[in-house]
């Protein structure tokens, strides 16, 4: 009996076994292997380079609670009444909520800030919501109101838009007279609970320190062992929190400020420009434009704030494409900015350049895909084609020890961390080519989801700048 023809595609398609056959596909896929060997050598250099940095950091604490930077208890709070003539020396403080339809929440972060310790002469609580839910505006209004009868200096702010998303909200509510009158600004997500003491643990180092325009402090997460997918999370943010922002602050004074549990100097973020809403990171917007003229950040890790986790999968999809898209756009914006400023060292713009943006922000995210998803794979097929062992084997398998090393804790999960995160390589990837390119979903913005379903509304105004994406960069992200 004569055998049975195979199936012209029943291993791949015809086309990559015709380019296979005339020799095509060999050459370049090995450049490309090539090119991803180089990335991942640069980001496992970074990687160890950031590690002994925040160890370094980690262990200098233990010796120089304070890095150098001096810091005084504040006077009359330390004691038991904060009214005391003493008062008279603390700073006025603005504490600022932006919110967005926050039902499930809104009562803890407006409790939390209303509960800071601080002169109330001398403190105002600044609840910006842009929910579009009548009812939840209701119920926020009648929650400051209730406050309010308590003598807590709290102002309810609503806008009739939501241009600029929570730039926006954070640039109308520092145009009031009252917050014009503030010298420094706290500011906390819908969703996070600073302790009673935390202007009095973060304010001594903005007052003593004239150089420092930001103080920024760690996230705890309430709802971290919800499920697998949040005890991922929590190991990832808590790499970033003892990692990226402690060799960050301890090496160059520069990070990126998280959007929620810091205080900054209003005088710092006028000389900056204010916060702009040309990216879906504004905090790190701000942050770039701050050190760009001069200003020093300080990141405080033994101070932590409350904080809730994404439960879903989508919300949490959403935020990290908000996340690396921003980042990857702001890089496109402000490459240019960072290489003529003449006000910062070349040592900083390296950092900023290359560290900051280009490895963390431009590589990781496109790497994981491109070569773990697609170029590895599609190396099995092509013999011609031999991955070296160190960048297979050697690379993947350190950068996963390191992460392990900093969450010691969380070591049984790594093998769901190392399937969760190629799951996101693909989200990651298309949000950092999206915002590289500048495509029209670049400034695609969805509140993460803290419990129940997002409401959804159409505007007719733009809420971010608009963009005019070229029809090349629009076929390549669709």
């Amino acid at each position: 009996m004569a055998a049975l023809a195979p199936a012209p595609d029943s291993s791949f398609p015809a086309a990559w076994a015709a380019a296979l056959r005339a020799g095509a596909v060999a050459p370049a896929l090995c450049a490309a292997v090539w090119a991803c060997l180089a990335m991942s050598a640069m980001l496992v250099v970074e990687a160890a380079w950031m590690g002994i940095v925040s160890l370094a950091g980690a262990a200098a604490r233990r010796f120089r609670p304070h890095r150098g930077y001096r810091w005084e208890p504040m006077g009359a709070a330390v004691g038991t009444d904060v009214e005391a003539p003493a008062a008279a020396e603390f700073p006025m403080v603005l504490v600022q909520i932006p919110m967005y339809n926050e039902k499930e929440v809104y009562k803890l972060s407006i409790g939390a800030a209303c509960a800071l310790t601080w002169p109330p002469d001398r403190i105002i609580i600044q609840v910006l919501d842009d929910s579009t839910d009548p009812i939840i505006k209701e119920l926020v209004e009648l929650e400051c109101q209730e406050w309010a009868s308590k003598k807590i200096n709290i102002k309810y702010e609503v806008r009739n838009n939501r241009k600029g998303y929570k730039a926006g909200a954070l640039r109308k509510g520092m145009e009031h007279i009252y917050a014009q009158q503030c010298d420094f600004v706290a500011i906390f997500d819908a969703d996070f609970q600073p302790e009673s003491d935390f202007l009095l643990k973060t304010m001594p180092y903005l007052l003593h320190n004239p150089k420092i325009a930001l103080v920024q402090t760690r996230w705890e997460f309430v709802n971290y062992n919800v499920c697998l997918m949040t005890r991922i999370q929590k190991m990832s943010l808590d790499y970033h929190f003892k990692v990226e922002q402690e060799s960050g602050s301890f090496m160059h004074a520069f990070f990126g400020f998280n959007g929620t549990a810091g205080v900054w100097r209003i005088s710092a973020i006028n000389q900056s420009g204010g916060w702009k809403d040309r990216t879906t990171v504004e905090d790190m917007d701000l942050a770039v434009r701050a050190s760009l003229k001069g200003w020093e950040f300080l990141y405080v890790g033994d101070i932590r704030v409350k904080s809730e986790l994404p439960s879903t999968f989508q919300a949490y999809r959403h935020q990290q494409h908000r996340w690396t898209c921003g980042a990857a756009n702001l890089f496109r914006k402000m490459a240019w900015e960072i290489i003529t400023n003449k006000e910062v060292s070349i040592w900083k713009k390296h950092h900023l350049l290359y560290s900051f943006f280009f490895v963390r922000r431009a590589i990781a995210p496109i790497l994981t895909f491109l070569f773990y998803c697609i170029v590895i794979p599609l190396s099995a097929m092509v013999p011609e084609v031999a991955i070296p062992v160190w960048g297979l084997v050697y690379i993947p398998t350190a950068i996963t020890i390191m992460n392990a090393i900093r969450n010691p804790g969380s070591v049984h999960l790594m093998p769901f961390w190392i399937l969760f995160e190629n799951v996101m390589a693909m989200h990651r990837m298309r949000a950092a080519v999206s915002g590289l390119l500048e495509t029209a979903r670049a400034n695609d913005w969805v509140v993460t989801e803290k419990v129940g379903e997002q409401v959804k509304d159409e505007l007719d105004i733009p809420l971010l700048e608009p963009l005019k994406p070229t029809e090349c960069a629009e076929r390549i992200c669709s």
